[in-house]
């Protein structure tokens, strides 16, 4: 871990995979909004590094979140020095893909250790440590897959029901204080395994706005989530509509299919 002095006069947001995608845009907007920034990284340690010294106020720290344990350790060791710890975003995930006729039981366990189990505990034990002065905040990185599921990547997408349900679990049990649990479901916002530009730019449209949702707009609704008032335990969606749609396969699959056919009927 590479520290800092504390931030006194700045309040502090933890970023799970902060080094790259959208993490690292995440931890971008709340840089520019005045926060010190904690990027927690696995195995980019340049890129985390990288990110935190074109920032005002950031550090580095490295977990392997497979351990839920080793988590856990890195919360209670930020929650004994940071002054005012308001956020946790849990952003890290692990996107493997299996599916429901063959599921593959390494990829799931590591999908739900990575995507349920040690955000969960992350979260318990934030809410649990740290120190703010202004109410504290768990975002927890979902998927749109929550309201429309399909069948593809079937381990990744259990972890997130999984981990989603448990956020409302916690939203509840913390009613009546001033922290809040949140669950923020992005549709399809960067290329994903294989993809090509030509098909990431077909996938990306398959939503009820025929728009492609830019990584921006995640990171400006996690900081609405950080310093807003919305009620706890509500979930919310930046997917310009996908998740209102019924999709049985992952757009992914669906703009390959439908390239095969325009080429067939070509």
């Amino acid at each position: 871990m590479c520290a800092l002095p504390l931030p006194m006069n700045k309040p502090s947001v933890l970023v799970t995979g902060g080094a790259k995608r959208i993490g690292a845009q995440i931890v971008r907007r709340f840089a520019e909004a005045g926060w010190h920034v904690v990027i927690h990284y696995g195995t980019s340690e340049e890129e985390a590094q990288a990110l935190a010294d074109e920032l005002p106020s950031a550090e580095i720290i490295q977990r392997d979140l497979a351990n839920s344990g080793s988590a856990v350790q890195m919360i209670d060791e930020l929650a004994e020095r940071l002054p005012d710890w308001r956020v946790l975003v849990n952003c890290a995930s692990v996107f493997e893909r299996d599916s429901y006729d063959k599921v593959d039981p390494t990829i799931f366990e590591h999908a739900m250790h990575v995507n349920a189990l040690a955000p969960v505990r992350m979260a318990e034990a934030f809410l649990e440590h740290a120190k703010s002065s202004a109410g504290r905040r768990v975002i927890q990185l979902t998927d749109q897959k929550l309201a429309n599921p399909n069948p593809d990547f079937f381990s990744y997408t259990m972890s997130k029901h999984a981990v989603a349900a448990a956020m409302r679990m916690l939203a509840i049990a913390h009613r009546g204080s001033d922290d809040r649990v949140y669950a923020l479901a992005p549709g399809a916002i960067l290329p994903s395994h294989d993809q090509d530009e030509a098909e990431t730019e077909v996938s990306h449209r398959m939503n009820l706005l025929e728009r492609k949702t830019d990584i921006t707009e995640v990171a400006d609704a996690a900081l609405f989530l950080a310093e807003g008032t919305l009620a706890s335990g509500e979930t919310l969606y930046i997917d310009s509509g996908q998740h209102v749609l019924s999709q049985d396969r992952d757009v992914m699959f669906l703009a390959r299919d439908r390239s095969a056919t325009d080429q067939a009927g070509g």
